[in-house]
Order: C-alpha cells, then structure tokens, then sequence
C-alpha cells in the first residue's frame, strides 16, 4: 500500500509539514509506503486550459497532457492508494501553489458527461488536513468554509471520497516579537500550541492510519 502526502506549505518543518509528517507516520504504523512531496520544490503551472484531458480521443484523454516538475508526481498518485494533501489557509484559501496542483490533480479525471462520473480508475480515500490563524468561530464567520468544502466536494467527485481535518489558531512565528503583529496574543498562540496542536497531530495520525487499514 501506497500513501502519498502533498505539502503546500512554502515551509518543510512548521504546522502543516509537521501534520502531514504525522499523518505519514500513521499510515507507515498499518506498513504503508510513504512518499512526501514538497509542492515549493517543483517548478509548474496550473490548467493552462489546452483541454486535452477532454478531447474525444485524444492520447490524454483523462490526464493532463502538460509536461513539467509536476507530471511525475501526477503518475504516481495515479498509482496511489491513498492521497493527504495539506496547505495553510492564505488569503480565506489554499496557497497558490497547492490550488495550482488541485486544478491538475482533479480536471483530468472529472468528465463533462451526466453525472459528472469520474475518469479515475479507482476509488481511493483523500484527506485535506488545513492549517490557519483564525480560530473555528472566525472561519464560520468569515465564510471561507464554503471554498474548503468546495475541495473536498472534488475530491470526492474525482477519487469516491474525502474528508478534512482542521488545525485553528496556530501559532505561525519562532519569535512573534520580531514581527508587527498587534492583533495576535503570542501567550495564547503558545498555550494553544501547548494544549490543542499535539491533538491535531493524534487526529493526523489518526487519518493516515485509517486510510490504510485493509
């Protein structure tokens, strides 16, 4: 078995890596084979609308025919049996680079026919595991639930299912007093990094090791 986790964080060893790095481990516990890609690393677009994916006929029918740092990453996910991307919430959405990949990810296998029935193979679980500022109450109010549950939808629509795990309130800084941040409480951040993250990192865990039992 094959878990294959996506970071879209700019960083490799804060929140969102460290959830992941998590999540991987709990999937190695059931003797999965763990591959982590840092989406920062590669060099690539995002749907440049050729529409190959969806010519009748075509020699990429139900894959993105655009070559470069990502098309291997996409081959192997194919192969996959079970995908955990992760990204911080940037501006009320996932960083570029992780909607970038989404669009490349998702667009080949979704069809234009009834149904919307996908292109993939097989059916395969997914998880989107989010890190933010905010708290859960701010993420409600501010209404950009609607856009993570928009992903989790195609997701669902691409590979048969998906679910979401939510890290709130995080604490983004090594040293807050470098920074002007007024609005934040460094204390708190520091108390919910103390009492909330290490649970956020059991839920990971806790999704890479059901994502691979038999």
């Amino acid at each position: 078995m094959k878990v294959i986790a996506i970071n879209g964080s700019p960083r490799k060893n804060h929140n969102t890596a460290v959830l992941l790095k998590k999540a991987l481990d709990g999937a190695q516990a059931n003797g999965a084979e763990t591959e982590l890609i840092n989406l920062y690393d590669l060099n690539y677009k995002g749907c440049t609308s050729c529409f190959a994916c969806k010519r009748k006929d075509g020699p990429s029918y139900g894959s993105c025919a655009w070559k470069d740092d990502l098309s291997p990453i996409l081959l192997r996910i194919k192969e996959a049996d079970a995908i955990i991307l992760g990204s911080p919430i940037y501006l009320y959405d996932v960083t570029g680079q992780m909607h970038a990949f989404l669009e490349r990810l998702i667009f080949p296998y979704v069809t234009y026919t009834e149904g919307y029935k996908s292109l993939f193979e097989r059916k395969i679980k997914t998880g989107v595991i989010y890190t933010m500022n905010v708290t859960a109450e701010q993420m409600e109010e501010r209404g950009f639930r609607s856009t993570l549950d928009g992903i989790e939808s195609f997701l669902k629509r691409a590979f048969g299912y998906s679910e979401s795990l939510f890290s709130y309130d995080t604490y983004q800084f090594d040293n807050y007093e470098k920074y002007v941040v007024t609005v934040f409480d460094e204390h708190h951040k520091a108390m919910v990094r103390e009492n909330q993250f290490p649970k956020d990192c059991l839920m990971a865990y806790d999704m890479g090791k059901r994502f691979t039992m038999q």
